[in-house]
């Protein structure tokens, strides 16, 4: 299976450098967002998916619709997807990424998950999507923390790649299953 890892268009939560892990918590597309999933629909507007998945929050989900309008497909809910879970809902970014610079594979917030726990998140999203869709195409559109562990789990040494960044509307590629997958932690 070939995936499309699409991260969503700027938010009000980037603009204000605010952790956004609640999927309740309306947190929409800026317009700058909106023109960037825009850009990023040209860009993927040859490519024929299959199946389009979705977080639950709704800046990924605004950002999905915007890609779709030239693919004829239903979109899927899958929390799989979803941002990091951090419990720290609402507070500034920093706050987060000063502990978890300390040990970021390993640091796991009291209500929240560690990227490894992130890693096999996606693992089992990519493992099952890929059993349903060997021969597919697939748009799912995330945040960026699940892109960097869905390709740390390309990489053989996840740590060389866990601090990676995916900009605005970016996208990354993968082929999955991986030949060159890291072992499960």
């Amino acid at each position: 299976m070939k995936i499309v890892l699409v991260r969503h268009g700027e938010s009000e939560g980037n603009v204000k450098h605010e952790i956004n892990d609640n999927p309740l918590r309306i947190v929409n597309l800026t317009a700058q967002g909106r023109a960037q999933a825009e850009a990023a629909a040209e860009r993927l507007r040859e490519i024929r998916f299959t199946h389009a998945y979705v977080s639950e929050f709704p800046r990924a989900q605004q950002t999905a619709a915007i890609l779709l309008r030239h693919h004829d497909l239903p979109l899927h809910i899958d929390a799989r997807l979803n941002e990091r879970r951090s419990g720290m809902d609402g507070l500034p970014v920093h706050i987060f990424n000063d502990e978890a610079n300390k040990d970021y594979l390993h640091y796991k917030p009291e209500y929240g998950e560690s990227f490894l726990e992130q890693m096999a998140r996606l693992r089992s999203f990519l493992d099952e999507i890929a059993a349903r869709h060997p021969d597919g195409v697939v748009l799912a559109v995330s945040h960026e923390n699940p892109i960097v562990a869905a390709t740390a789990l390309q990489a053989a040494r996840p740590e060389l790649v866990m601090r990676n960044s995916v900009m605005n509307c970016g996208s990354v590629e993968l082929q999955w299953p991986s030949p060159v997958a890291a072992p499960p932690q």
